[in-house]
């Protein structure tokens, strides 16, 4: 496994992958903004596994998704290292964001 982040400017989004020996994403999240909001935080696994019982909607509208191509695949994106235990802390706070409950609006 590695861990890397690159920068969006057009959305002011991080992104942050594992990426396994294949080069497939097995986990990205995404934060965007100045206050960096997590806006995904996808699993491979979990996702495929949704899929097989039939809740990949209600897992994309909630973690998102990872990226479709292996990294070998893209083109113009700027990587810069991440540890494990960097990108741990990121996942776990993007995780309990995504899956507090939202109240409703006022």
């Amino acid at each position: 496994m590695r861990w890397f982040r690159s920068y969006w400017d057009e959305d002011d989004i991080w992104f942050y992958f594992e990426v396994g020996a294949d080069d497939w994403v097995t986990r990205q999240v995404e934060l965007q903004g100045i206050d960096r909001t997590p806006i995904a935080a996808a699993s491979l696994a979990e996702a495929l596994q949704a899929r097989e019982g039939g809740t990949y909607a209600a897992y994309a509208a909630t973690y998102g998704e990872t990226a479709g191509l292996p990294v070998s695949q893209w083109e113009g994106h700027n990587p810069m290292p991440l540890t494990k235990a960097e990108f741990e802390d990121i996942w776990t706070t993007a995780r309990q964001i995504l899956e507090a409950p939202h109240l409703p609006e006022l």
